[in-house]
């Protein structure tokens, strides 16, 4: 049983405030150490874990993305690395090569089948106008198939040629994560409001542990599903869905949106323990990443940053620096004049880099909580399975 949500926040926020202690703990092999039961990780997601899935189809991103790690646009909707990045980092892989971007790609260690605005739910006629990605969590799920077929049938080739495959016993030797489910709120909010959207959340639930099932037949042992973030807190969100001042909580915060998000984190977390009986020999781990991000935009300070519900990418201004007609990298002629939303000087200092996603720094306070073992449920012994690596 994990701890009580006030205690295990206590537990990591003393890793998020020293984080050179953190780090210290996690830098107990060398780098030529690079000892882990892990061989692999498997990504599902959207926006919140592409490593450049989405990009692989169109023309190369463009703006101030990636100026904090890569010093330049990789497909990832941040200025750095994203949670997936930094595990892979902490278990001694390379960067996971996004499935989609197949021509050169090496996938010995792993595939991202994330891709921007994926939803759990295979999306319908009408949620495609507004953006909605066809990549959903089934189709993920085939993708994934189609590749183990493909590594399987031509083993002796896997090592030739320019994209890489890994050995045909590599999936039961992964970590299969899950970051997805954003969509399903942001996305139909406005729209449908909470009452709305709450209507299909069983089914998202049912989707996310029916595909855990199906990994679990394709060889599948070890599952991390990160909670769903604190989308009320979001700069994008707080801008553009009506609400009143006594719906803000003492620290901006819409609180009818966080309490739907936490009601879907219950919902998931029952659904993965009725899973979790059904898959005796799998390890399948609730990952409370919500619980960090509610902490980071509530008190940034605390934390070594600055700024909690305001954009570090964005236009405007004011307390939350977002304007939906000017996204980040964008401009737009307003009232006769040309304006661009750009990056600030300082996106280490940001929990929101675009109003919408966590920059960088938020990201990595994040994957220092799951490496720290305090946010799993149940307990999983992760530090004595891998060497973890520093992910400065």
């Amino acid at each position: 049983m994990t701890l009580p949500l006030s205690r295990a926040i206590l537990h990591f926020r003393h890793v998020l405030v020293v984080p050179s202690v953190a780090t210290a703990k996690l830098s107990t092999c060398s780098t030529q150490d690079s000892k882990c039961e892990f061989k692999a990780l498997f990504n599902f997601g959207d926006s919140n874990s592409d490593t450049g899935g989405f990009w692989a189809g169109f023309p190369a991103q463009s703006g101030p993305f990636g100026i904090t790690y890569f010093k330049k646009p990789t497909g990832r909707a941040t200025d750095g690395r994203v949670i997936l990045d930094f595990l892979a980092q902490a278990l001694g892989l390379p960067f996971i090569s996004p499935y989609l971007q197949s021509i050169g790609s090496d996938y010995r260690h792993g595939a991202n089948f994330a891709t921007l605005a994926s939803t759990v739910l295979l999306p319908n006629t009408s949620l495609f106008v507004t953006g909605i990605s066809p990549f959903s969590l089934a189709i993920q799920f085939n993708q994934t198939k189609e590749f183990k077929a493909k590594v399987v049938e031509h083993p002796s080739t896997n090592q030739k040629g320019s994209t890489k495959l890994p050995s045909p016993d590599i999936f039961g030797k992964s970590l299969y994560t899950f970051y997805i489910g954003q969509n399903e709120f942001t996305s139909n909010l406005k729209a449908n409001g909470i009452e709305g959207v709450k209507q299909y959340l069983p089914q998202v639930v049912s989707q996310i542990a029916g595909t855990i099932k199906e990994l679990y037949g394709l060889g599948g042992r070890t599952f991390f599903v990160l909670y769903l973030a604190p989308v009320g807190c979001y700069p994008a969100l707080l801008v553009q869905l009506p609400h009143e001042t006594s719906d803000l909580d003492g620290f901006g915060c819409l609180i009818s949106y966080n309490k739907a998000v936490a009601d879907y984190n219950s919902m998931l977390k029952e659904a993965l323990s009725r899973t979790r009986r059904d898959l005796p020999d799998a390890s399948l781990i609730n990952v409370d990443t919500h619980a960090v991000l509610l902490q980071l935009f509530q008190d940034p300070t605390s934390h070594g940053l600055r700024y909690g519900i305001r954009a570090c990418c964005g236009y405007g201004g004011g307390n939350y620096n977002f304007q939906p007609e000017v996204y980040c990298g964008n401009s737009k002629v307003m009232n006769g004049i040309k304006v661009r939303a750009w990056a600030c000087k300082d996106p280490n200092n940001y929990v929101s880099w675009d109003g919408i996603h966590a920059t960088d720094a938020a990201n990595n306070l994040t994957t220092l909580a799951i490496l720290n073992g305090s946010i799993f449920d149940p307990p999983f012994p992760l530090h004595k399975l891998c060497n973890l690596h520093p992910i400065g």
